[in-house]
């Protein structure tokens, strides 16, 4: 059983040497343990101190994001033929200890993706409120949309098995995290949810957070997608559904309008917009049901590359 520690890092110079050495090396269960630093780009020494202290380095040339970093370590932990992978943050936010508990479920085929969560006693000691109401909100939107009950879709301490590995697809860079449970859980993957401690320091700004609008925008962006993509009849018909309802209050005080005076005028102009709006709310379903039939073809797909790439990499 090998297991791939990733570590993405951006300027981390100051902590990654700690982090790296905090990391447990024996498990039970475990044969081989690698620790794996995806330099995304960092300005500084983060990754001649990373090899210095035994991890194995895969650097990109220019930041790209931490979603891009997260692919990137997912091709590395395959092409070496890793049986697990956990993503820990190189802060020191999280506890390395609390490997050993994350990756249990999967050890015993309880799961196939384990979340650390931050959220299980509460907020965090020197979290903001701001981003503590933040992350509650987006738990609610992707559990809503997953049709699961998720306490913390945000946590970078996470574990996945190969399963979960070959079946990963994803298409944002800025991040990653809420878009994998929305993918794995579409794909009836099972996620356990296991509490964990975590630190915030209050003289750090978050990378990936730090403009809680820009954020939530861009996260929201990405959800926006992968529901469309996922879910096209249920998004599209919702939509034209909206907008043809809409359409018909338009239609309907025309129509009562006629019924009082006998005449459509002065508001048969009201007419074209609730009859404009009417077809365009029919478009859109239609274009659902389009959708719909690509989604199968999607799904298909989805089965052929899981095939590919797991006969790829275990060659």
């Amino acid at each position: 059983m090998k297991l791939i520690i990733l570590i993405p890092a951006l300027n981390e110079a100051e902590s990654i040497a700690k982090t790296i050495k905090s990391i447990p090396q024996k498990i039970t269960g475990v044969d081989e343990i690698v620790s794996l630093v995806i330099n995304d780009g960092s300005a500084d020494a983060t990754a001649e101190i990373a090899k210095k202290n035994g991890a194995q380095v895969f650097s990109h040339i220019k930041n790209k994001g931490v979603g891009a970093a997260f692919h990137s370590g997912i091709e590395w932990a395959l092409e070496n033929h890793a049986d697990m992978l956990v993503s820990i943050d190189a802060d020191g936010q999280f506890d390395p200890k609390d490997i050993e508990k994350i990756i249990a479920p999967i050890l015993e085929n309880q799961a196939d993706m384990v979340v650390g969560n931050r959220f299980a006693k509460g907020k965090p000691e020197n979290m903001s409120g701001l981003k503590y109401w933040g992350n509650k909100k987006m738990n609610r939107l992707v559990s809503s949309l997953a049709g699961e009950k998720f306490e913390d879709v945000s946590s970078g301490f996470r574990a996945y098995n190969q399963k979960a590995l070959l079946n990963i697809n994803l298409l944002g860079k800025f991040t990653y995290t809420q878009e994998v449970f929305l993918d794995l859980s579409m794909k009836g993957l099972n996620i356990v949810q296991i509490p964990v401690d975590v630190k915030y320091f209050k003289e750090r700004k978050s990378r990936v957070a730090g403009n809680i609008v820009k954020y939530a925008f861009r996260t929201s962006w990405i959800i926006f997608r992968t529901i469309r993509d996922y879910k096209p009849l249920k998004f599209f018909g919702l939509l034209g559904l909206g907008i043809f309802v809409f359409g018909l209050f338009f239609d309907g005080f025309l129509l009562g309008h006629y019924i009082l005076a006998a005449k459509f005028s002065p508001y048969i102009s009201i007419g074209f917009i609730g009859a404009y709006l009417n077809s365009i709310g029919l478009g859109i379903m239609f274009l659902g049901l389009i959708a719909d039939m690509f989604d199968r073809v999607r799904q298909n797909q989805e089965k052929i590359l899981y095939y590919l790439k797991a006969g790829s990499y275990r060659e």
